[in-house]
């Protein structure tokens, strides 16, 4: 579980993110939502410790992530930033097998190297492989990312906009597969999401902020009224069903 406990965040006198509480258990798929501005990306940056706590505490499975050594945490959070900067004249394998590297410490042994294989085919990118990063498109470089994350073997995936340079076909693949991931793999995944939709679609729980506080949090019919959505985003947007998921008209 990632607990989080009166967090707040400021630069210089701006509040970033104001008195957050959340418990976030094991299992499923949690999206972060919230318009432009409302602290999704510094939430998602103080529990992968991208910057440092201010005030109030994160704890992992019982590991406070401000104090817990660097490698035992990345052997318990995958993080996917969403400026993910990576050397050009890699191929997509070197960079998939940057995942293993909390484990192996730069000597990869034949386990590593067949999670490697598994996760290129979990995310299908056998095809490109042997490619450099340079050569890829901005949805098959994205997918690559991922897939280094998946390969890292963690408990709690953290990916901020994953679905950033994916075509629609491409975003819902990788949203199914994040699905299949939770639920077959009973992986965690805490994800950053632009796309009110893809949230109410494949996750279990979505967090809504809003000027740095939490607006809503539960289900996606929970979440997805059109009383919430106006407070999230300010303005009243029509909400349907289909399926049995809640489906927002936010382009009308």
């Amino acid at each position: 579980m990632i607990v989080i406990e009166n967090v707040s965040l400021s630069h210089r006198d701006t509040p970033i993110l104001r008195d957050i509480d959340l418990s976030l258990p094991r299992g499923g798929i949690t999206a972060l939502v919230g318009p432009n501005g409302a602290g999704k990306s510094s939430l998602f940056s103080l529990i992968a410790r991208l910057q440092p706590l201010q005030k109030g505490r994160i704890i992992v499975d019982g590991m406070p992530v401000d104090t817990t050594p660097s490698r035992t945490l990345a052997q318990r959070l995958a993080i996917l930033r969403q400026d993910g900067a990576v050397a050009n004249r890699l191929t997509v394998r070197e960079i998939v097998g940057f995942g293993r590297f909390p484990h192996h410490r730069g000597r990869p042994a034949a386990e590593d190297h067949v999670l490697v294989d598994a996760a290129l085919s979990e995310f299908d990118l056998h095809p490109l492989a042997d490619r450099f990063i340079d050569a890829l498109s901005g949805g098959q470089r994205q997918r690559a990312m991922v897939a280094m994350t998946f390969c890292q073997g963690t408990d709690y995936l953290l990916l901020d906009e994953p679905l950033n340079n994916l075509d629609m076909f491409h975003a819902r693949q990788l949203m199914r597969c994040l699905r299949t991931i939770a639920d077959e793999r009973q992986r965690t995944a805490i994800i950053v999401l632009h796309d009110i939709n893809q949230a109410a679609s494949y996750a279990d729980r979505i967090v809504a902020l809003r000027d740095g506080r939490v607006i809503a949090d539960g289900t996606p019919d929970d979440v997805l009224t059109e009383d919430h959505l106006e407070s999230i985003f300010g303005y009243r947007m029509k909400v349907g069903h289909m399926n049995g998921k809640p489906f927002v008209l936010h382009h009308l």
